[in-house]
């Protein structure tokens, strides 16, 4: 049985070529990792009990995951800097990763368990 956390912080930082995220603090790491963790559990509808180690396409979704989780922190707790000159005006900001913009189905959905939807389609045809 494979055990949480799936990777490590120095797994993350080897990962990521972004400094904030490299210079993150190992608690806050974790927690952006057990993140990521937890959208694959939720996107595949696994909790991989079954594996006795994490496939590897899984343990890449979960870094590049933990990576934009760190990134987007960051980015939340960094201040809007913007300034005005008479008539020119400029706002520098900086852009959020999108969790839809992975493309994380390509990692995933090898490993998607089907739920049943607990719904009755029935048929009726014409005698």
């Amino acid at each position: 049985m494979a055990g949480r956390p799936w990777v490590t912080p120095d797994e993350v930082r080897a990962y990521t070529e972004i400094e904030s995220v490299q210079n993150r603090t190992d608690a806050r790491l974790v927690l952006d990792i057990t993140r990521a963790e937890q959208y694959v559990i939720t996107y595949t509808h696994n909790t991989f009990e079954d594996y006795d180690t994490i496939p590897d396409p899984v343990k890449a979704a979960v870094i590049i995951l933990a990576e934009a989780y760190a990134w987007n922190a960051y980015i939340a707790t960094r201040e809007m800097k913007s300034e005005s000159f008479d008539d020119y005006s400029y706002t520098a900001e900086s852009s959020a990763i999108s969790i839809d913009d992975l493309d994380l189905a390509a990692l995933l959905d090898e490993y998607v368990i089907s739920q049943a939807n607990c719904s009755v389609t029935m048929r009726m045809r014409r005698l």
